[in-house]
């Protein structure tokens, strides 16, 4: 059996559960401008030629220096967006109730959330950032304004949801992901509250999982990454720790915990994920590069290639769908195979559709890809 037969067959047994579970997700917010680097311009509106891989772009702004130049950024669209807002509406879509927590406008919900405001009965602390999101077909540049996050602390989400509330929804909730550590100034602050302030006073409860995602710690120093994960090795006490990275991240954690670097082959990425989760004694750590994906767990490492396009729809939130796909399969109860199995399959045809499949559109997929 292959690992989409294998998938096929665990969802058919444990798919329908997912209408009981719940999550609380949080913390940040932005305002994705998707845009596309104009090259050659013809005519109005979509009558251009992007620049179509970081490689151009970089090449257009070096040849200014010493001078300069214009780049026209084309629209796309505007659209929700933030590691948070991204994978809660993607699992809302698999059919997880979310409650959102984060950075979706204040004093007023800005437009572009609203819908998702009501549908996830958000508490918003601050006004989103703004994102103008550059994608290309090797990758994407996001060029973020976030003043706003230095604003976001555990005292502005008691003061804003009051402690009972917070507390009842924390405890209620079967998964707690609290994502976007980079550009959340006092995250750290907060994961130290939420154990101390929170957790510390709850019952137990058996199958919570914890979900973290760095989101591009390249800006933040080996110190803070270094406390951060200590943090994070804290919750595993509370419940299954998840730690999700993208190929630059894993490698990124991998140098700072005094491992020798690893590449982007099968047997590294499941030898990187080992390595880091008994490091920091967690229950799960997933790596998943654009073409497929590893994680390892207390009993194994598993690796499984993804359905990649080299001609996407859109890239901007590929990696949220994949942490929404991945921690909904393992709230499910599936196995890591088949876990990751499913979470390439919610970002792949994402990237396909610009739309959050369900989870009989992901079974569909799986049994086409």
């Amino acid at each position: 059996m292959n690992s989409s037969e294998r998938t096929l067959k665990e969802l058919s047994e444990k798919a329908s559960s997912v209408f009981e579970k719940s999550a609380l997700v949080g913390l940040d917010g932005f305002v994705d401008k998707i845009v596309r680097p104009v090259d050659q311009r013809s005519g109005q509106g979509e009558n251009y030629t992007p620049l179509k891989t970081i490689s151009a772009f970089a090449e257009r702004i070096a040849d200014a220096a010493g001078k300069s130049t214009n780049i026209e950024l084309a629209p796309v669209v505007d659209k929700l967006g933030g590691n948070g807002p991204i994978m809660a509406n993607a699992q809302r879509a698999l059919g997880i109730k979310v409650r959102y927590i984060g950075a979706l406008g204040d004093p007023e919900i800005h437009p572009v959330f609203k819908q998702f405001a009501e549908q996830t009965e958000a508490v918003s602390l601050v006004e989103p950032g703004i994102t103008h999101a550059a994608e290309f077909t090797d990758g994407k540049i996001m060029l973020g304004s976030m003043a706003s996050m230095d604003l976001i602390s555990y005292e502005q989400i008691i003061t804003k949801m009051g402690e009972g509330a917070f507390l009842d929804a924390f405890s209620r909730a079967d998964l707690i992901a609290m994502v976007n550590w980079t550009m959340i100034p006092n995250m750290s602050s907060i994961f130290n509250a939420f154990l101390d302030r929170v957790l510390a006073h709850l019952p137990p409860h058996d199958n919570r999982v914890f979900f973290f995602d760095l989101a591009d710690p390249q800006k933040r120093s080996r110190g803070d990454i270094s406390n951060v994960l200590k943090i994070i090795s804290r919750f595993q006490s509370h419940g299954h720790a998840i730690l999700g990275l993208n190929l630059k991240e894993a490698q990124q954690v991998d140098a700072i915990l005094g491992f020798s670097p690893l590449g982007a082959e099968p047997e590294d990425l499941k030898k990187m994920a080992s390595r880091i989760r008994n490091q920091l004694k967690i229950g799960t750590v997933v790596v998943h590069p654009s073409t497929g994906a590893a994680c390892a767990t207390r009993d194994e490492s598993v690796y499984v290639k993804g359905p990649y396009t080299e001609d996407p729809k859109i890239t901007t939130g590929a990696g949220d769908h994949f942490n929404a796909g991945f921690v909904t399969a393992r709230m499910l109860g599936l196995s890591p195979e088949a876990s990751l199995t499913m979470a390439v399959a919610t970002s792949g045809l994402y990237v396909r559709t610009a739309k959050s499949p369900s989870i009989g559109e992901i079974e569909s997929f799986i049994q086409t890809w």
